[in-house]
């Protein structure tokens, strides 16, 4: 096809329809009919020569030459809306995307409420869809499956521009009346207890195990999960020591359990936000960085909610956890 003969409208309803895999949710963002939009994918597919979207099941899928052009398609997309914008004054009530953020499960319990509220106020037009961390390792944001990558961001890419917010640092979590909280935590206590660890990729050794072989220690790990509000759970069922961050304290917080200082020089772990380039002049990506930034900003750090823990541990007397719990 020359250029001539182009019709750069597809380029946006190519990059819907991979975003929404689905001709009549590509129809409703576009105010088209399915049977316009169904028209407008045959256009695509010819243009392409590739079917782009096949049916699997009940859904749609895109194909391998689909998810390869999926960032570029993204990325034109995005440049021409900067383009064509009245410079950078945009009204972001009229802006229509959806943003894709990937991070821990805790990021989504910890800010997402507080995001879409935002967005509810700011930019209605926004969808905010949050993806879980992968078992392997991918570039997400390269490849434009991600927009926004927020927490312990640790790619090497080049291109990746990375902003780190505030460090972190991991505290442990047992369930109220631990054996663990009696009497002086010291180095071989703790690594004399059953643990569990958190893992996407399953592993059950990391920096705890490092800094215990430096004293000759050893622990042991007798399971693994994949996300930090599951080992929350198995922890306030169980005599197992986890480890959480500052996100998941308030977690911790309200299912009752208690959280401690590691007897162990554990490394920080900075938190931040990392996001690929071709997003730079985008001013509802830029929004949407703003606003989630703001919101890792103003959350509490370890440090205030193991303050909360141990203030509240103190008062619990006879009166029990869950008496005093309940007014943190």
């Amino acid at each position: 096809m020359r250029v001539t003969q182009l019709d750069l409208n597809l380029l946006v309803a190519l990059d819907v329809l991979l975003e929404e895999q689905s001709v009549g949710g590509a129809a409703r963002r576009l105010h088209l009919s399915e049977p316009a939009m169904s028209r407008t994918l045959g256009r695509i597919r010819k243009a392409l020569g590739d079917p782009v979207l096949v049916r699997a099941g009940r859904q749609m899928v895109p194909t391998p030459h689909a998810l390869a052009v999926r960032a570029e398609v993204s990325a034109v997309v995005e440049r021409a809306r900067a383009l064509f914008a009245p410079g950078r004054d945009v009204d972001l009530r009229t802006v229509e995307r959806t943003f894709t953020i990937l991070g821990h499960d805790t990021v989504a319990a910890a800010c997402g409420a507080a995001l879409l509220r935002r967005a509810a106020a700011e930019a209605p037009g926004v969808r905010i869809r949050f993806l879980a961390e992968s078992h392997v390792d991918l570039p997400f944001l390269r490849e434009g499956t991600a927009d926004l990558e927020v927490g312990v961001v640790d790619t090497v890419a080049p291109e990746v521009h990375v902003e780190t917010l505030h460090e972190d640092r991991m505290v442990g979590v047992v369930r109220s009346g631990h054996p663990l909280l009696e009497g002086e935590l010291t180095a071989e206590r703790f690594a004399g207890a059953e643990h569990l660890t958190v893992s996407r990729r399953g592993r059950l050794r990391g920096p705890v195990d490092e800094a215990l072989a430096e004293l000759g220690l050893e622990r042991r790990v007798v399971a693994a999960v994949a996300t930090f509000p599951s080992s929350l759970f198995v922890v306030r069922d169980t005599d197992l020591v986890g480890l959480v961050g500052s996100w998941a304290l308030p977690l911790a917080t309200a299912l009752d359990l208690v959280t401690f200082d590691v007897p162990l020089p554990l490394p920080p772990l900075p938190l931040g936000l990392a996001w690929h380039p071709r997003h730079d002049a985008d001013p509802a990506h830029a929004w949407l960085r703003r606003t989630v930034r703001e919101l890792l900003v103003e959350w509490p750090d370890a440090r205030a909610w193991r303050e909360v823990g141990s203030r509240v541990w103190r008062e619990v007397g006879s009166r029990g956890w869950r008496e005093v719990g309940s007014r943190v």
